[in-house]
């Protein structure tokens, strides 16, 4: 008899199983008391348990943030799945089928003749103050405002810690 199947229901464990295959991905809150899990008509824990087990076997990747279990189908995972729920080989999860693109091209790839504003995105800049004299540029050997006074010299005398001996002093003298 098998181990894992003794505590969750055959039925339950197949809803769990289906939901896994036909998304790929599943996604359960860390709440063990929780009456029904949000996608799947059975309990939480039902589901978590069952994830737990098929996590351990190398069929799903766990990912844990934020008090949730995200749980993605690794390819061992489907064709344990595919096996369990006897599914032939065209079938196969919603995450592992392309997206079906429009053939029409993103606006403005096929040369429309629209009015470009000068600038680039955010449009022409206009007047940018003192921005164009230098914008916090000091000129040579101007004084900096601020700042730590000349006769400021911190000194670090090695080691690690924080004993007294090895304290960063700072002294500055009158």
């Amino acid at each position: 008899m098998d181990f894992d199947t003794l505590l969750i229901p055959k039925a339950d464990r197949k809803k769990i199983h289906e939901y896994l295959f036909r998304e790929g991905v599943l996604v359960a809150k860390k709440d063990f008391n929780l009456p029904k899990h949000g996608d799947i008509d059975t309990k939480n824990l039902y589901v978590v348990k069952a994830c737990q087990s098929l996590t351990s076997r190398g069929y799903l990747k766990t990912q844990f943030s934020w008090q949730y279990y995200y749980y993605t189908l690794t390819p061992e995972g489907l064709d344990y799945l595919r096996e369990w729920l006897h599914l032939p080989a065209e079938i196969v999860p919603q995450t592992h089928i392309k997206q079906q693109r429009s053939h029409a091209p993103p606006r403005g790839m096929m040369g429309e003749d629209r009015e470009r504003r000068p600038g680039g995105r955010g449009g022409p800049r206009g007047d940018r103050g003192d921005r164009e004299g230098g914008y916090r540029r000091r000129e040579f050997g101007a004084e900096k405002e601020g700042g730590a006074p000349g006769e400021f010299t911190p000194q670090f005398r090695g080691g690690f810690g924080r004993s007294p001996q090895h304290v960063v002093s700072f002294r500055v003298s009158n």
